[in-house]
């Protein structure tokens, strides 16, 4: 999920919550005639001391005197409610180390019990750091020309500070870039020291990605490890993520006495143990959504159900509706309620107001007596019956159908071998941010080498055959850790507050867990050797041709994507033989999809040719403000035939098992 998805769904959600007290149970007692007075709310205002020492008093009987002792502290020098604020300011400080040095100790035995987790070189990055140091070194006249460039940068620096000391006003000689939210306080601009220390990490962290970035002579995928990896270093090491460099936090800590710090290292000691001795950095209040209740609530049936899925039929809202129904199938990483948050960005609700009838499988969460589950299986018993299912139910010989994501590289195969059996029952098929081509699929495959496969198949062996939800989630946080993990973890912990309540961050922290055979071939076939699209993927003995598939295909993709990147998007929709319509939309991976024409957001680029480029494409595309849905709507109206009486889920040929949204979305891992 991208920092522009996070922003642009947080300004539709309408969920709010009391913020909670961040005041201990247990404080330490205040003489009563010390009782400090109740404090007002603080507002954001550059950095000052709250705490300030009063004139000298007259001498007191007791009390050493002499030279020095003016400037010597002395707490009798303090009134009364300034003791009582330094005493609850230390207290609290104590107890927020205490409460962290018991967690990281309780943290720390737990990973003593998982060897693996305690690897030099977790994210496999040495080697290709070394080659990369190596080319360096033997250009030293790099070395020497980019060291004069950061002294010079550095010199640069201390003058404008030195200016700005001096009371002129000096335009910063670095600025960071747009989008980012780590330095949006005012402290960062407006108070001199902040300003500095900002302006010389954005020097420092820009000057070593731009040397990484600049090396030459290196294999590209090794480059791009260690362009990612020092990314990933200097972004933890920005001056906001630490208390005594991130001044919105220092004057949380004074404002609050404390009680900031208390709080938040209550809460990262909770998150440890939500993760089992993993930090685990809640992204969301989860216990304000309740599956069925105010998220998934879109009304309708479970008609079928298998080891893999429950197929949805969703209750019409037109007394009639097209022929040929469609059936949605989304990513099984994550859960189909993504297509129903809330009524009004509900994709569901909004295609059965087209008059379209729904259906959509809700994929198992895989325990480990699904472990040997292949994605052979996952073909057979998800598109193939999910479909069966859906034209009995319908009474109908073919179907429209969707595919999400990894559900997208699915449903295309599964289309490959389809054409190959001579089975004609897919009328057309639509592809949101689904690849099929996997050489341009974005830093997703730097996580796909040998050495990170040996990894995850000793952590599933280790979990008796599947990968926890939790090691999905941490995989896609790290891939925009500023907006899923840094910007938290100075929420939670560094300013003490709740996340709030935010329905999709509560889905995208609703993993699913998944078969190690499952896995293991989709991450080695389709990242690891791009079999698809070279055309030497088999399954169930056929080898797989996408140039062969004629059914008609819709391709939309999303401008901002990183999981499924708009260029490698592009390259599978030229793989199929038949036409493709390929639509580009504003935004990324969530939020380009999931964009309800109401919210009136965003643009969407049409172009019906398809040249040998996504860039060719662009230069002669049609932008339109607003949801693709529409465009894509009428496209799939073409396909789906005349008008017939709509259809209850409840009286279908198949028997309603239960009510959507079913029981296998609520499987938690």
């Amino acid at each position: 999920m991208s920092a522009r998805d996070s922003k642009s769904a947080r300004s539709d959600s309408k969920a709010a919550r009391p913020r909670k007290s961040g005041k201990s149970k247990a404080e330490p007692a205040t003489p009563k005639q010390t009782k400090p007075k109740q404090s007002k709310p603080q507002k954001a205002r550059p950095l000052k001391a709250k705490l300030q020492v009063p004139p000298e008093p007259k001498a007191n009987p007791g009390v050493e005197q002499g030279p020095g002792a003016a400037n010597a502290f002395d707490p009798q020098r303090l009134s009364a409610e300034q003791m009582a604020i330094v005493e609850k300011l230390s207290a609290n400080l104590a107890r927020a180390a205490v409460t962290a040095q018991g967690a990281i100790a309780e943290a720390a035995l737990r990973q003593a019990e998982r060897p693996a987790a305690l690897s030099a070189d977790p994210f496999h990055v040495g080697s290709a750091l070394t080659e990369v140091l190596g080319r360096l070194s033997a250009r030293p006249e790099r070395l020497v020309r980019a060291q004069a460039e950061l002294f010079q940068k550095y010199l640069e620096l201390w003058q404008s500070a030195g200016r700005r000391a001096a009371g002129e006003t000096v335009a910063p000689i670095v600025e960071p870039q747009k989008g980012d939210k780590r330095f949006l306080d005012p402290d960062w601009s407006e108070n001199p020291v902040f300003d500095a220390i900002k302006q010389s990490y954005l020097v420092t962290s820009n000057w070593l990605n731009a040397l990484v970035s600049e090396v030459e002579d290196v294999e590209p995928m090794t480059k791009r490890r260690v362009e990612f990896f020092m990314k990933m270093l200097t972004d933890a090491f920005a001056p906001s993520n630490f208390l005594v460099s991130n001044p919105a936090a220092l004057r949380e800590a004074v404002a609050s006495r404390g009680e900031s710090l208390l709080k938040g290292m209550e809460n990262f000691a909770e998150d440890l143990t939500r993760g089992g001795g993993q930090l685990s950095i809640s992204q969301t209040d989860y216990d304000m959504f309740k599956i069925g209740e105010n998220v998934a609530t879109a009304p309708g049936k479970v008609v079928f159900q298998n080891e893999i899925i429950q197929l949805l039929q969703f209750t019409p809202s037109t007394p009639q509706v097209h022929e040929i129904p469609l059936v949605i199938f989304p990513p099984w990483i994550n859960k189909f309620y993504i297509l129903d948050l809330r009524p009004e960005n509900s994709m569901i609700r909004w295609l059965t107001d087209q008059g379209i009838t729904v259906f959509v499988a809700s994929w198992v969460n895989p325990d480990q007596a699904l472990a040997a589950k292949t994605f052979e299986d996952y073909m057979r018993q998800g598109i193939y019956e999910g479909t069966a299912a859906a034209m009995q139910q319908a009474g109908v010989d073919r179907v429209n159908t969707v595919g999400y994501c990894i559900g997208g590289t699915l449903l295309a195969s599964t289309l490959a071998h389809m054409t190959a059996k001579g089975d004609e029952r897919i009328q057309s098929a639509t592809f949101f941010a689904a690849q099929q081509d996997f050489s341009e699929a974005g830093d997703l495959l730097l996580f796909t080498n040998e050495e990170w496969l040996k990894d995850l198949e000793q952590m599933m062996d280790a979990e008796g055959g599947v990968l926890r939800g939790q090691s999905m989630a941490d995989t896609f946080n790290i891939l925009r850790s500023n907006d899923l993990i840094w910007s938290f973890f100075v929420n939670n912990y560094l300013m003490g507050k709740e996340p709030k309540p935010f329905d999709l961050l509560f889905w995208n922290s609703d993993q699913t867990r998944m078969p190690k055979a499952l896995h293991l071939f989709y991450l080695r076939k389709f990242y690891g050797e791009n079999a698809l699209a070279r055309g030497e993927l088999v399954m169930d003995g056929i080898k797989l041709d996408l140039s062969t598939v004629k059914t008609p295909v819709y391709v939309q993709s999303s401008k901002e994507d990183h999981i499924a990147p708009a260029r490698s998007v592009y390259r599978g929709a030229r793989l199929f033989g038949g036409p493709v319509t390929f639509t580009l939309s504003g935004s990324g991976h969530i939020a380009g999809v999931i964009n309800a024409p109401v919210a009136k957001k965003y643009q969407h680029w049409t172009n019906p040719a398809l040249p040998d480029s996504v860039e060719s494409w662009m230069a002669n595309a049609v932008e339109t403000p607003g949801s693709w849905w529409p465009h894509w709507a009428a496209w799939l109206k073409e396909r789906s035939g005349g008008l017939v009486p709509a259809r209850d889920p409840a009286n279908g040929p198949l028997k309603p098992l239960e009510d959507a949204p079913g029981s296998y979305v609520k499987v938690t891992s």
